[in-house]
């Protein structure tokens, strides 16, 4: 019976390295909660009273500025680790 062939290179073992953990600003998680916060109730207080003062005077720029806070969320959500 045939002898099989060995393995002349030794197996690769990765170099011993310290691995810090990233952690996140404390800042950041009740920043990114209630920047979703914020934009969903304005553009939910938009929907139920369109004529309030300042609300009624930025017409259909409401949404574009909830959603820019629900974004703004959204990416924040993104360095979170």
């Amino acid at each position: 019976m045939p002898k099989p062939k060995t393995r002349k290179k030794a197996v690769y073992t990765p170099p011993k390295t310290t691995q810090q953990v990233k952690m996140s600003p404390r800042w950041l998680a009740p920043v990114m909660v209630a920047s979703w916060i914020i934009g969903i109730l304005w553009i939910a207080v938009y929907y139920v009273a369109p004529d309030a003062p300042l609300l009624g005077t930025l017409a259909n720029w409401n949404l574009l500025i909830g959603f820019g806070f629900i974004i703004f969320g959204v990416i924040l959500s993104t360095r979170w680790r």
